[in-house]
């Protein structure tokens, strides 16, 4: 059975002490989620190492929201993955929507750090998704299978394992607009299509694929009854604990 995940990336919000409050106020709540219900938060490189504090000993996991494509070296400003291991991190999402609008991120730059995150011994939440412009043109489907055919395809069925995608409406972050239940399921479906036709079946069934855009209490239940939806990355709704664990309550 696939493993369900309900990821919450913080993006950039709260201070270091808001984020240990919000930490500790999932972990208060996260024995009430089902066992085959993982939970995870992405909280800024400034907290890891106090937010990893923060849940040890419980269910919920620590990833980053990103990594250098360097190992190490000069380069300022940049989070190396040994760094993000070493701050208690066990996940990181690469190539989220915002990182590829706002600062370039190609998905020739997504294979190197999907390389380095795997070889370091972190899991990858990797986003992929179109946006409003490629929707209203009918490419949503060519667009998805591109990205994921131009970063994954460059992986071992075996690394797979490791690997969570990310499935992400950019239409729909920050906009208040939600995929419906269908047009999220079908995307999915196209996803877990794509996989299959590289890596074979058994692959493609265990991949967890999450809907990213704007999943809430309202919505969360919907979207994860739908047969290729595992769960969700989780924007604003994972800044309030009780929310975010109402999602992950959504199954």
């Amino acid at each position: 059975m696939r493993k369900k995940i309900v990821a919450g990336n913080w993006k950039m919000n709260t201070t270091v002490s808001e984020g240990v409050e919000l930490a500790k106020a999932v972990v208060a709540r996260s024995a009430e989620v089902p066992a085959n219900v993982g939970l995870i938060v992405a909280a800024p490189f400034t907290h890891l190492v106090c937010v990893a504090d923060a849940v040890k000993g419980s269910k919920v996991e620590v990833s980053a929201q990103n990594c250098a494509d360097h190992e190490k070296g000069a380069y300022t400003g940049e989070v190396a993955v040994n760094m993000l291991v070493s701050a208690g991190c066990t996940w990181t999402i690469l190539g989220h929507s915002e990182r590829r609008q706002y600062y370039g991120e190609t998905d020739e730059k997504l294979v190197v750090k999907t390389r380095l995150a795997l070889d370091a011994g972190l899991g990858v939440i990797l986003c992929v998704g179109e946006n409003l412009e490629q929707r209203e043109a009918g490419e949503h489907f060519a667009v998805v299978k591109e990205q994921v055919e131009n970063v994954l395809f460059h992986f071992t069925a075996e690394e797979m394992g490791r690997i969570v995608i990310a499935y992400e409406p950019v239409w729909a972050i920050g906009t208040g607009k939600t995929a419906t239940a269908e047009q999220a399921e079908e995307i999915h479906a196209c996803i877990r299509q794509v996989l299959a036709g590289k890596f074979g079946a058994q692959v493609a069934e265990d991949t967890t694929i999450l809907y990213g855009g704007s999943c809430k209490p309202s919505n969360a239940k919907e979207l994860f009854a739908q047969k290729d939806i595992d769960g969700g990355l989780i924007g604003g709704a994972a800044l309030k604990a009780d929310d975010f664990i109402q999602i992950a309550l959504s199954f």
